[in-house]
């Protein structure tokens, strides 16, 4: 196996480490708050990163079974549910639900957990030369993007319900 096969087989290893410790967070998270959207936050971002774990195990089984990125795997895995939880917030006019210091502190976490996420998938995405796996990082990092602004909506939220809910109205209620 060359030198290049190792360093894709340690990278992959590092994703699937981390991607298996964010979905530990967020499963304990989601059970943890008493807030609606929290939950349904933690959640949604975990099930999305247990399929990141799942396909990035499935190449990675593949790499070291071939020793070269597997080029009839699907690389592309399903999209987040994440904006669909933020429209089930401003559908159901919840604003009376309190996040604690906890809800916080988890989502200001897990937002840093996703920021370096998308930053090691841009980042392997422009050393590899596979138009495949380039397209599978690029496609990963933005996962982790979109989780990201997700977490800081969510914060926003936890920490003005109200104002949030106006703000999110206002963009709904005449198009303007």
């Amino acid at each position: 196996m060359g030198s290049k096969t190792e360093e894709r087989i340690k990278a992959l290893e590092i994703a699937l480490n981390n991607e298996a410790k964010e979905r530990d967070f967020y499963l304990k998270h989601s059970k943890r708050t008493t807030n609606n959207m929290g939950k349904m936050m933690f959640a949604t971002i975990a099930n999305d990163e247990n399929e990141h774990y799942r396909r990035i195990q499935e190449l990675h089984k593949r790499l070291i079974k071939d020793g070269k990125w597997p080029e009839t795997v699907p690389i592309q895995v399903k999209g987040t549910e994440v904006k669909a939880v933020i429209q089930k917030v401003i559908d159901s006019v919840d604003t009376s639900s309190k996040a604690d210091l906890d809800d916080m502190e988890a989502i200001k976490i897990a937002a840093d957990f996703e920021t370096k996420g998308e930053k090691f998938y841009r980042d392997l995405a422009k050393t590899v030369d596979n138009p495949m796996e380039k397209k599978f990082y690029e496609f990963l990092a933005s996962m982790e993007g979109e989780h990201r602004v997700s977490l800081q909506d969510t914060l926003d939220y936890f920490q003005d319900p109200a104002g949030w809910l106006r703000v999110k109205e206002r963009l709904h209620v005449d198009g303007a």
